[in-house]
């Protein structure tokens, strides 16, 4: 079954004197627990469908469905409630807020669920939190975390909602091999234990050549 689909689409940016063509007619599908990686040079496009994936921006022109609901006849509260029950982001700077501690951070997607008790939000963080080796961090700021550490909070956050698709953009360029490599492999777990569906955008084709299928991007269309 595909989970996500695109159909013609096309991402234009226009300021007073330049327009800029993002992405050009991109038809694109991917099956519900394929770990998809899409790669390409840098300023292909492939951060800005990653973005209208993850329902943070809106193509010019062309069609988006996920999970057969076509986003566009979404309204905006709509919308942002489909985002966070069901789509999860991995950033490469880890985008954790460095004034709350590792559990209040995972637990910023679930403040958005008001069916939820304060009590059920927090064994679910400290479910994810073991999940992903961190039960002995969850009181620690970023700042007292390493690289790969405030990486697999950034993915607990991701996942501690439940959300089937999991979109990662370059999830290890500021690691190291060691802890890209860790990365790599709870990614995977979250793919083949979890069945989640991962895209991800990265530059490392060994890590590319990992995932299921490869999607290549040059100038905004898509080569592959």
């Amino acid at each position: 079954m595909e989970i996500i689909t695109l159909k013609d689409v096309s991402k234009v940016y226009r300021t007073k004197e330049i327009e800029t063509l993002a992405l050009e007619n991109v038809n694109l599908e991917i099956r519900e627990g394929e770990f998809v990686s899409m790669m390409g040079p840098s300023g292909c496009g492939k951060s800005t469908l990653l973005n209208i994936i993850g329902l943070l921006d809106t193509p010019s022109t062309g069609t988006v469905s996920i999970l057969n609901t076509e986003m566009a006849k979404l309204s905006d509260s709509k919308l942002s409630a489909f985002r966070n029950e069901n789509i999860g982001f991995v950033f490469q700077s880890f985008h954790l807020i460095p004034s709350l501690n590792v559990i209040d951070n995972v637990a910023l997607p679930l403040s958005y669920r008001h069916s939820m008790s304060g009590s059920e939000r927090k064994k679910r963080v400290e479910e994810v939190l073991s999940h992903l080796g961190l039960s002995h961090r969850m009181h620690h700021y970023p700042s007292q975390l390493s690289g790969g550490q405030c990486q697999r909070v950034a993915i607990a956050r991701a996942i501690v909602g439940d959300p089937k698709i999991v979109l990662a953009d370059e999830p290890t360029g500021n690691l190291d091999s060691k802890m890209g490599q860790e990365v790599m492999e709870i990614l995977h777990k979250l793919n083949r234990e979890d069945g989640r569906t991962i895209v991800m955008v990265t530059h490392n084709e060994q890590q590319a050549q990992m995932t299921d299928r490869i999607i290549r991007f040059f100038d905004g269309r898509q080569v592959q």
